[in-house]
């Protein structure tokens, strides 16, 4: 086996790859016992845990939850409840639009444009 990749970072960890050769493997008396499945094409991978990353996940689910819990952050979201929120209860309720009919960022982009133009006129005539 060859030495495929020395630090390679999967889901946290550390690993080093090492690789078998495709013809060495094709040729192999004990391929059936090496490979998981005995139709599989490729060469025999092996992963070598040598390591964690220190690294603390820093997805976007989880840096919105660090930016909500902030002080700031409730300040914010407190605002959002009741500036934008009633916006999107009423397009969903009253008009009635649950969910995007076309897709592509383009397609709902311009659906989401004519959704607000229609609160905004209904707000126009009950108020204006």
């Amino acid at each position: 086996m060859w030495l495929k990749n020395a630090k390679a970072k999967i889901t946290g960890n550390i690993f080093m790859q090492f690789q078998g050769h495709k013809e060495d493997c094709d040729h192999c008396t004990l391929r059936s016992q090496c490979l998981r499945n005995v139709k599989q094409k490729g060469a025999r991978q092996v992963n070598v845990k040598i390591g964690s990353t220190d690294r603390k996940k820093s997805g976007p689910l989880v840096r919105m939850k660090q930016k909500i819990d902030s002080r700031l952050g409730r300040h914010i979201y407190s605002m959002r409840l009741g500036i934008i929120e009633p916006v999107f209860g009423h397009i969903n309720d009253a008009i009635g639009i649950k969910r995007f009919t076309l897709r592509g960022k383009i397609k709902v982009n311009a659906q989401w444009q004519l959704m607000n133009m229609l609160h905004n006129l209904t707000k126009v005539h009950r108020f204006g």
